[in-house]
């Protein structure tokens, strides 16, 4: 006997609620376990296999939590020229990883959701439920290092106040990132939205594009 039409849309729902909160849990995985050892050189080691969505969150949010603390220490006004430039180096890299792992998530729901009839009156969305994961990536880190900030003995009470407020604001943007993120992939599932993904066209890594590189090239 099949289901309903109101008991599917209950079953979609659950579905997608689920999303955001496995996503959630896997980028505070991933924090978490960075920062068992806290080194931007430390081995990498993905817990899940495959290519399973687990895999693809949990490399993507590790992509963004070295690249976090690349931030911090080239910002260091002390630091050595000759090391500054090898550190931007690893951080123009790491800016094309993550790129890469956004469309691989695309990739993934592309998909999952092949077989969807999309309705003649469906909309595309402003961007794709990857690149709305990223921004809640990030987020997870502001709202793991602002919590830092809060719980800090050595900051003044007016630093953790101030901290406090920061967090509150982050941690309401996270919900609701959370909920248009699940009802963009309810969305797409029940052909309401589609998905048109443009895949990257950065110029400055291309040796044909990059004026720089080009001139380079055969010397």
């Amino acid at each position: 006997m099949g289901i309903g039409f109101c008991q599917f849309c209950i079953f979609v729902e659950i579905l997608f609620v689920m999303f955001s909160k496995l996503a959630n849990a896997i980028f505070q995985e991933s924090i978490d376990t960075y920062h068992v050892a806290d080194r931007v050189d430390q081995v990498f080691t993905n817990p899940y296999s495959g290519n399973s969505i687990e895999q693809l969150l949990f490399r993507k949010n590790w992509i963004d939590t070295v690249q976090w603390h690349y931030e911090d220490i080239i910002r260091d006004p002390q630091i050595d020229p000759t090391a500054a430039l090898s550190l931007k180096r690893k951080i123009d890299a790491s800016n094309q990883d993550r790129t890469d792992l956004v469309e691989y998530i695309d990739s993934y729901f592309l998909d999952k959701y092949k077989e969807v009839q999309i309705l003649p009156d469906a909309a595309i969305n402003t961007e794709s439920p990857a690149w709305a994961i990223d921004r809640l990536s990030i987020l997870a880190l502001k709202i793991y290092h602002m919590q830092e900030e809060v719980d800090r003995t050595d900051a003044s009470s007016d630093h953790r106040e101030t901290c406090q407020k920061k967090l509150a604001i982050l941690l309401e943007q996270r919900k609701d990132l959370s909920t248009a993120i699940d009802a963009l992939l309810e969305d797409i599932a029940a052909g309401k939205k589609y998905m048109k993904v443009y895949k990257q066209m950065k110029m400055y890594n291309d040796d044909e594009l990059n004026p720089v590189l080009r001139g380079q090239k055969g010397e």
